[in-house]
């Protein structure tokens, strides 16, 4: 009967125990998936303007961008976690930025080359 009870009660905390550990790794995901596409961004931003797909003032604009997008990550991470509606919006505004850097990447526009 003391076995049983133990039993019991060492699989309600392994039950407890893992539905914790679930929920916390559930937003390391969300700030995880968030950082990666903002720095892919930025290295599409890189590209485009080392290519001269991008002008520098379009550089400077899809930067000022990304800055805004940072700020907005770093206010959404300032209470430990990002909850699914900052994950969302986040998404959102990642979403715009991507659209931007393809446009202004493929548009007529290009970089002046440099007179040698």
């Amino acid at each position: 009967m003391q076995l049983k009870h133990i039993a019991l009660l060492l699989a309600g905390s392994l039950l407890a125990a893992s539905a914790l550990v679930a929920q916390e790794t559930s937003t390391p995901k969300r700030e995880a998936q968030v950082e990666r596409r903002a720095d892919r961004q930025q290295k599409r931003i890189a590209q485009g303007a080392a290519s001269g797909q991008l002008t520098p003032k379009e550089t400077q604009k899809l930067e000022k961008r990304e800055a805004k997008l940072n700020k907005d990550i770093a206010k959404a991470k300032a209470d430990g976690k990002i909850t699914k509606a900052e994950q969302r919006k986040l998404n959102k505004e990642e979403n715009r930025d991507s659209k931007a850097i393809h446009r202004k990447k493929h548009n007529a526009r290009t970089a002046p080359v440099p007179k040698q």
